[in-house]
């Protein structure tokens, strides 16, 4: 008796099938890095702040909106005279009147940042990068008033922004990503400070940049225990169990029934 051939192609799956598969594994990928109020409430509630600071400042009366810059303003004589209200509200405006620069900005460091470690922990790497690079790049402002390499007007200067805390996020996501991921990232944050620095040749942004930077890459260390330590989520119809089971016996991986649970 001759034997048949199967017909070819029958091995596998059609070709239409797997061309769908990869497409719904595209979309979905896509989508599950959408920012949404449920993975990324911080991203979203602080461009919105933003957004609203934004919208006043370009409707209302220019006199009234440079008065509460000046009074948020992280200046020198505003840290020394108040300095948590110059720390906290000085973050809430953007240098500038477009705002949409910014939601880029927040979609690709803060928010991927969040769904990785959490809002919390995403806060706290924001307000690092704003706070350390703010004291610092002011100090460097206040001594070098003191000794005369500034002239004292230097100390009023209009600080606002939050370009230290987007890029403390960055720096930090860094830190979080294969090596070669990293190193691409890194590179490309250098990049966009020395061409600011270059450009603008201003003292502030100058130091506060890369101090924001260096920031994020500070808390490395302290993401990264946090995220080897998360919890597991236990297999399907397991509760409570976190690692996988033992190596069952020959006489039970011969009896048939349902396969283990995959992880969720």
């Amino acid at each position: 008796m001759t034997e048949r051939q199967a017909p070819a192609g029958c091995g596998g799956p059609p070709y239409g099938m797997l061309r769908a598969g990869l497409r719904t594994g595209a979309v979905d990928w896509i989508l599950a890095r959408v920012p949404t109020l449920r993975r990324n409430p911080f991203a979203l509630g602080y461009l919105a702040v933003v957004g609203a600071t934004t919208t006043f400042a370009g409707l209302a009366d220019p006199e009234l909106v440079l008065r509460l810059q000046e009074a948020s303003s992280s200046d020198g004589h505003n840290l020394l005279q108040h300095p948590l209200r110059a720390l906290l509200f000085s973050g809430f405006w953007v240098a500038g009147p477009v705002w949409m620069p910014y939601l880029w900005a927040f979609a690709f460091t803060v928010a991927p940042l969040e769904r990785r470690v959490g809002s919390g922990r995403a806060a706290v790497v924001f307000a690092a990068g704003h706070v350390a690079a703010t004291l610092l790049s002011q100090g460097v402002v206040v001594v070098a008033v003191e000794t005369g390499r500034l002239e004292p007007a230097a100390m009023d200067y209009l600080d606002i922004g939050v370009s230290y805390g987007v890029l403390a996020s960055l720096g930090a996501l860094a830190g979080l990503l294969r090596p070669a991921g990293r190193a691409a990232v890194l590179a490309l944050a250098v990049a966009l400070i020395a061409e600011q620095i270059a450009a603008d040749r201003d003292l502030v942004t100058g130091v506060g940049h890369p101090v924001a930077l260096l920031a994020g890459v500070a808390l490395w260390r302290w993401l990264r225990r946090w995220e080897g330590h998360r919890p597991r989520r236990a297999p399907v119809g397991v509760p409570g169990e976190l690692s996988r089971p033992a190596a069952a016996s020959p006489a039970r991986r011969a009896a048939p029934g349902p396969a283990w649970p995959g992880r969720s």
